[in-house]
Parts: C-alpha cells; structure tokens; sequence
C-alpha cells in the first residue's frame, strides 16, 4: 500500500494539471489574444445566424454561388468527422469517374477553356474552404449571369475576398468560398 499511494497521488495531480489547468490556462489565453479563431472562425448570414465557419468548406452548386473545392470526406460532403483524403491513385476508374463528373458538371455550366485542378479533385483533408483565384475566375460569368450582376461586379468582389501568399511567399493566393458567397447573397 506505501507503494500505491504515491502512484495514486501523482495520477490524481497529472489529471488535474493535464485535464483541468492546462486546458483552461490554453483556452483562456487563446480567447483573449485570437477571440475569433478559439471561437471556431464562425461566419453569420445577413440574419445574423451563425451558418459556418471560415476554416471549413461547405457544399454549393446553385449557379448564383461560387463552387468550392470537391470534399473527399466520407459519408457527407464536407463533415468534419470523416475528414481524409479519398487516398485514390490516379488510375483508380471511381476517382477517373468522379472527376469526369465534375468537369462535365462545369463544362455544363458554362465553363470553357482549362478547368483549374482544384475544382475537380478534393483537398488532403477533404475540408478545404479555399479555392484558388484561377478557380475563381471560370465561374465568374456564371454567377453575374445566374444573379443578373456585371462580371466587373462579381470579379470587384473575388478580388476583395482574394487572400494573398502569407508572409509573401508561402502558398498561394486564394479565395474563402464561404465567405464570397455569403458577400454575394448581402449585395442589392
């Protein structure tokens, strides 16, 4: 029993350090310094209704909005719990399937010329939000024609939703499809 008691002891203190102070010490640094981002990054409509979040894509494929990337992610388009890449190598007959389905989708809805490779293959995660402003560009006719705007209009709006290289040379430039659709939908 001497034995037991310490072991008992430190597992006692560790759960309340590693469970309790750590945790909380974490979150309330993280609320206090980034607010928006330990809250989730969480978009609201006009209506002012929390309808999702900045980090994670959601499905779209009325012509009035913007396309995002393909979700990979299994049994529902875009669900956090089944994040994963589809892992199908590029002879697989699905995925060769799966992405002619999608090009002839935007083929369908007016896009002509090369169709950027983010619009017809998901991302690793299968939760990408962004796409990129090539993947933007072809389907700015579509949505100023479904939505009666200028192309100017919709390009003006891809443009201020366009996020620029971090740091000036990490990634690429891209564009948040939650976000420029949800500017869409509040413009007259």
């Amino acid at each position: 029993m001497s034995e037991m008691r310490p072991a008992i002891m430190m597992f006692l203190l560790f759960t309340v350090i590693c469970g309790g102070v750590y945790p909380s010490l974490v979150t309330g640094v993280a609320n206090g310094i980034f607010p928006k981002e330990a809250q989730g990054s969480l978009l609201t409509d006009k209506s002012n209704r929390v309808v999702g979040s900045s980090l994670i894509g959601q499905p779209f494929s009325d012509a009035k909005y913007f396309w995002p990337r393909p979700s990979s992610a299994t049994d529902f388009a875009y669900n956090p719990m089944g994040s994963a890449g589809s892992n199908s190598g590029p002879t697989n007959p699905d995925y060769l399937k799966g992405v002619a389905d999608k090009v002839r989708a935007l083929r369908d809805s007016g896009v002509t010329g090369s169709i950027p490779a983010d619009l017809v293959q998901g991302s690793a995660s299968g939760l990408d939000p962004d796409i990129s402003v090539a993947a933007a560009a072809v389907q700015i006719a579509r949505v100023a024609k479904a939505r009666g705007m200028a192309p100017d209009q919709v390009q003006k709006l891809v443009d201020e939703h366009t996020t620029p290289r971090q740091f000036g040379f990490l990634g690429d430039p891209r564009v948040n499809v939650l976000e420029l659709n949800l500017t869409l939908d509040s413009v007259k």
